[in-house]
């Protein structure tokens, strides 16, 4: 495992239960969110519907937002204590612990693939290679949803959720993920930056959804 993602674990690890207390009822508060989440379970279940999995799931609740929308989908995290509790929070749902890139997915069997937060610890020149990942484990029609924070520098994180961490989260900026999902192969279908909230956001945010020819 290299460095970033260890410290990524770490992180998570040790925030998870008050990461999960947090952030359990956003949802309910951000339009914008929900109406994104909407927008791409329509499209997946227009376009076939099938198995989708969400990368970088946290404790499960955009999972379980999806699976409400009527996906079948599944999380998969880096954490275990992310995992242990979205299993305890969602026993009905089926969560893993995993790497990206690296996913331990067959080729060409899902129908959709979600990051939601979840690229924004991974050192920008290790992305083209996720988004081939991505591209790797989707069907051909099959739909990806990104999101993330705007911007081009990064932070380094040493408090967070009440506890002291480390670790780094970039600010990426959406033009240049759009160029990089289209050379992994993917055609962009939305693209949408809303301003921040007045809740606890800082910086613009950008939900990108593509699809796999």
């Amino acid at each position: 495992m290299t460095d970033y993602l260890t410290l990524t674990r770490t992180a998570y690890d040790t925030v998870a239960a008050d990461y999960a207390e947090l952030l359990r009822d956003h949802l309910a508060g951000s339009t914008w969110d929900r109406a994104m989440l909407g927008a791409y379970a329509e499209l997946v279940q227009t376009a076939s519907g099938g198995r989708v999995a969400e990368i970088g799931c946290g404790p499960g609740r955009i999972t379980q937002h999806l699976h409400g929308l009527g996906l079948d989908i599944h999380g998969v995290d880096l954490s275990p204590e992310m995992i242990s509790v979205a299993r305890k929070s969602y026993p009905h749902l089926d969560f893993q612990i995993g790497e990206m890139p690296g996913l331990s997915i067959e080729d060409a069997t899902l129908a959709g693939v979600v990051a939601w937060y979840s690229i924004i610890h991974t050192p920008r020149e290790r992305l083209p290679e996720i988004f081939t990942d991505f591209h790797r484990v989707l069907a051909p029609g099959g739909h990806l949803l990104l999101a993330f924070q705007v911007g081009d520098e990064v932070r380094h994180i040493e408090h967070a959720y009440g506890h002291d961490i480390s670790c780094d989260a970039y600010r990426l900026e959406p033009e240049k993920i759009a160029d990089q999902l289209g050379e992994a192969g993917f055609t962009l279908v939305s693209q949408l930056v809303r301003e921040p909230s007045e809740e606890f956001e800082y910086t613009p945010q950008a939900y990108l959804i593509a699809r796999k020819p």
